[in-house]
């Protein structure tokens, strides 16, 4: 893949623009690749360049991508003035609910409509996701559409202001915890130690929940990225600001790890 400036504008050019609707709702969804289909939702401010560079990697990898824009400007740099305003309407959104322990964001309907609608004109086993930041716990709930085999949850944020919240409804999470035992399936999981959005409390909730179900992964935030304008923030950022694109890096091995789970459950 060639090296882009990450800190520049991303016309998001080698993606197919589609604009699609379910349950009501259309949204534009950015596709590119061959293969089975991995779900990409961006971390705030939405899908910066930083975002789209992972995406790329998931195609590179033989996957399909498909990447929501659930907010924020695509292809926008980060920015601090925008990514506060993007945050402050996604926190005042009917479809999120930021604050929310033990309920789920109603966003998570559309997308399991949109895994639904990936699998058959992708092919494979199934359906992989991942939500980062502000999405981090969404492909969780997204276990309840049949087709979802392979969710990843990067740095999962919500609830805003509780340590050991959980966003998704107790039902759900049961329902979930059953479909994975019953099909063996696994939730992979990442956070730095000292990430101040996404605290141990939350892993420890969630692991409580789903038992050896749930596989988390704590990366230490000395081996955080440190360049950059997203970078200058405090370790947060799993597979995208915070990555250093550097054999034998956590982050890297993080990435790296992601990529396989998805290979070993979506490929068929």
């Amino acid at each position: 893949m060639p090296d882009r400036d990450l800190d520049a504008f991303d016309a998001l050019e080698d993606f197919d623009h589609r604009e699609l609707t379910f349950l009501g709702k259309t949204k534009r969804v950015f596709v590119a690749g061959k293969g089975p289909a991995v779900i990409v939702m961006a971390e705030m401010p939405g899908i910066y360049p930083h975002v789209s560079r992972f995406a790329r990697w998931v195609r590179d990898a033989g996957f399909t991508v498909w990447m929501p824009n659930l907010f924020g400007a695509p292809g926008r740099p980060i920015s601090l003035p925008h990514g506060l305003g993007v945050m402050a309407r996604a926190c005042i959104s009917r479809e999120f609910r930021a604050f929310a322990a033990d309920r789920s964001s109603p966003v998570n309907d559309w997308l399991r409509a949109l895994a639904a609608h990936a699998h058959p004109l992708c092919g494979g086993r199934g359906v992989g996701a991942i939500g980062m930041c502000f999405t981090g716990n969404f492909a969780l709930s997204m276990m309840l559409e049949p087709a979802m085999l392979a969710p990843v949850l990067s740095q999962p944020s919500l609830p805003i202001g509780k340590a050991g919240g959980m966003h998704i409804a107790p039902d759900e999470i049961a329902e979930v915890r059953a479909r994975m035992e019953r099909d063996d399936l696994t939730v992979l999981a990442y956070r730095f130690a000292g990430d101040p959005f996404c605290r141990a409390e939350r892993f420890a909730a969630y692991q409580q929940a789903l038992g050896d179900r749930f596989v988390g992964r704590v990366l230490p935030d000395e081996c955080a990225n440190r360049e950059g304008v997203g970078a200058r923030l405090k370790p947060h950022s799993v597979v995208t600001a915070h990555l250093i694109d550097r054999a034998g890096e956590p982050t890297r091995q993080a990435l790296d790890e992601i990529l396989g789970f998805f290979q070993q459950r979506l490929a068929g």
